[in-house]
């Protein structure tokens, strides 16, 4: 459907361009109109209409053939100009509804609609990710936004040009700590509490103990911090008994639940970590250089993802589960509870903000991160949507995107 819709515009500019346009046809139908019936018969018949309503003098038989052969030669040009660079892509992510919007533009068919042909694998972790862009063995991947600004300080070659997920994370503990959910971090005094090194969990906690007063450390007063090289394992200390909370990211908090554990905070719910961007899509600056066309529409496929999770929950939460098989149930509270939002925007404002906050954590050095944030491919991609569907969904990312650029 989009290439119908480019090849019209292309044809329809050229058109108004050559003179070709509506107010020419009307002349010529005036001037048939006016001429005897016979006369206008010899003349059409003698002189064709060989480019769909060309002008008189472009369409001359000693012309025609240049005409249309020009004509043919720019939709052709236009059409390659806006084709993939590349059509077959590799598309990593980790075992969490945050990554959604892979899932629902692969189930729905929107990755094929945009000439692309997208192979998604699951990894356990962040380096993961990097490592197989870095390969070469990924194009694109899902990865947290504070290991990804931790490895572009470093020196990755790791480009942020898009969102996937703001929120949906935070802590659980045993039930024997807590009586009820979201007690906030007070009841992790004195307690061992697995997370992820290098992960946004990670940095939201250490935010919430600076902003408590609460010290980092062995000791009664003090959160003992026990790291694990993925979320899987640091929530399956869980079972051991010298862990007593760990962190977690969806849909861990709902499954978590579902066992008896008690939520400690959910990130959307603490205004510290408002609107913290959670998850990136990220690409080689490299790759993103050589294939702008294949990364806009792999960008434009996202955002035809998003519309649908805004349209239409049932077929959403059915395509998630194909990739993360748990009960629809905690697909539905994670990805519709108000826990998180999955959005393609780049966000670049909130991920600036957190970069700050982690350089001041002493996470990683200070960078200069501008190289390394393209927000041209998502704009590129949902001006052209918009060109062709200006709704009320899409107008909304488009005003999110102008106050959060």
């Amino acid at each position: 459907m989009k290439n119908k819709i480019k090849l019209i515009s292309v044809l329809a500019s050229l058109a108004l361009l050559t003179g070709c346009g509506a107010l020419n046809n009307s002349e010529q139908a005036l001037e048939y109109n006016n001429a005897p019936q016979t006369d206008a018969a010899e003349e059409t018949s003698e002189v064709p209409d060989c480019c769909e309503g060309g002008e008189s003098d472009c369409c001359k038989e000693d012309s025609k053939k240049d005409c249309c052969k020009d004509k043919e030669e720019s939709v052709s040009e236009a059409a390659k100009a806006a084709a993939p660079e590349k059509a077959d892509l590799n598309l990593g992510y980790l075992n969490s509804t945050a990554h959604l919007l892979a899932f629902v533009a692969a189930e729905e068919g929107y990755f094929a609609e945009e000439g692309l042909n997208v192979t998604l694998t699951q990894f356990s972790s962040a380096g993961e990710l990097v490592n197989g862009l870095e390969s070469g063995k990924l194009d694109v991947a899902f990865i947290g936004s504070v290991p990804t600004l931790t490895f572009q300080s470093q020196g990755h070659d790791v480009t942020i040009i898009g969102g996937a997920m703001t929120n949906g994370h935070g802590y659980v503990i045993k039930s024997e700590f807590a009586e009820k959910d979201e007690e906030g971090v007070e009841i992790l005094k004195g307690r061992n509490v697995a997370s992820v090194k290098n992960s946004v969990q990670d940095a939201e906690l250490q935010i919430l103990l600076k902003d408590a007063g609460i010290e980092i450390g062995e000791g009664e007063d003090k959160v003992n911090i026990v790291y694990f090289d993925s979320q899987k394992d640091a929530y399956a200390a869980l079972s051991n008994q010298t862990i007593d909370a760990a962190s977690v990211y969806s849909p861990y908090a709902s499954l978590a639940k579902s066992q008896g554990y008690k939520v400690v905070y959910y990130c959307a719910h603490e205004k510290a970590l408002e609107n913290q961007p959670c998850c990136r899509q990220v690409a080689s600056a490299a790759a993103v250089k050589a294939n702008p066309n294949t990364f806009t529409a792999l960008e434009r496929a996202f955002l035809k993802a998003y519309h649908l999770t805004q349209e239409n929950h049932e077929k959403t939460i059915a395509d998630v589960k194909k990739y993360i098989d748990i009960d629809e149930e905690f697909i539905e509270t994670e990805v519709y509870g108000g826990y998180s939002v999955s959005s393609p925007d780049p966000d670049k404002k909130g991920t600036l903000t957190l970069k700050d906050t982690i350089v001041e954590l002493g996470y990683t050095e200070d960078y200069d991160i501008e190289p390394l944030y393209n927000t041209e491919i998502y704009k590129a991609a949902l001006d052209s949507i918009l060109a062709e569907s200006s709704d009320d969904i899409y107008k909304s990312l488009e005003e999110h995107f102008n106050a959060y650029e």
